[in-house]
């Protein structure tokens, strides 16, 4: 089945491209089920790439997906024009009467700030305190993951003294076997693009347990047993070439940083890095929707019950 999303959202056409299957409106509700609903706080600076990224994870199921835009009322990005915003994006003043069965929060290029300090901070908690009722699941991404943590199970995120930046493998935890993580091999690799850390004991002291794990970056991946909430602390969503552009801005601002680790192939900065972590998002996204499918309930009025 294919993802439902905005007739004339411009990263429909790049999914198209990629042949991912995508349904117009018109079509979709000709159609006697029931799809399920994501809703994607994106509060990354690129907002077209972030779009199709997470749009090609989730048009890869076999289930209809409605997918639903988010933006912050109290902050207006800086590199989206306010037109696409306006036409494509919802804010929590629309759609909080609705029922979600996925809020997915992206990572956002503030988290050398303190959470209090960030400028739609008290915005994006009443997102989360909203979501509590309102949405069935939820994912948090890099600084989206770390929001969370600190917002439901009041764990704070530690600065390094270096931006921890590349490719990095992780192990998975043999401790138990989880469904979402079906089909994964003991290790595999996650782009890591960061300059704060969530600590091992920290997240087992809250009562959450820890899906993968690197002895060069740390925590990756984190879940509630409770509420199967996932926090993913890195950026398994990313193109081949993120990195890449993050390491020629930084250059650009003047700002010292060393080659993302494990990423351009020989260390060599002219040749074309491979993504070999796709596959493993691809897998973690299909194993989470079909897990979300089994569990939530058909009616929208029962999402309130956590």
């Amino acid at each position: 089945m294919p993802i439902k999303i905005h007739d004339n959202l411009p990263a429909r056409t790049i999914l198209l491209n990629e042949l991912v299957d995508v349904i117009d409106s018109s079509s979709a509700e000709k159609q006697d089920i029931r799809p399920l609903r994501f809703l994607l706080l994106n509060l990354m600076p690129k907002k077209l790439q972030t779009e199709v990224q997470f749009a090609r994870l989730i048009g890869a199921s076999p289930l209809q997906i409605e997918l639903t835009l988010m933006t912050t009322k109290t902050y207006a990005p800086k590199n989206t024009k306010k037109e696409h915003l306006i036409e494509f994006y919802k804010t929590l003043d629309e759609i909080k009467g609705k029922f979600y069965d996925v809020l997915i929060i992206t990572g956002a290029p503030v988290e050398i700030v303190s959470f209090e300090d960030v400028q739609y901070w008290n915005e994006l908690k009443k997102i989360i305190e909203w979501s509590s009722k309102n949405v069935f699941r939820r994912i948090g991404i890099c600084w989206g993951a770390q929001a969370l943590l600190h917002v439901l199970h009041g764990i704070d995120k530690h600065t390094m003294d270096e931006k921890l930046f590349g490719v990095y493998d992780h192990n998975l935890n043999q401790e138990k076997k989880y469904r979402l993580l079906q089909g994964f091999i003991d290790r595999f690799p996650m782009p890591v693009s960061r300059y704060t850390e969530t600590r091992d004991y920290e997240v087992k002291n809250a009562g959450l347990e820890i899906l993968a794990f690197s002895k060069e970056s740390g925590v990756g991946m984190v879940r509630c047993p409770k509420t199967k909430d996932l926090f993913i602390l890195n950026h398994l969503e990313y193109d081949a070439i993120t990195l890449k552009e993050e390491f020629i801005r930084d250059k650009s601002e003047k700002i010292s940083m060393k080659i993302p680790e494990n990423y351009f192939p020989d260390n060599d900065v002219l040749k074309d890095p491979i993504n070999r972590w796709r596959p493993y998002a691809f897998l973690l996204f299909s194993n989470f929707i079909n897990e979300v499918y089994q569990d939530v309930p058909y009616s929208f009025c029962e999402l309130g019950v956590r």
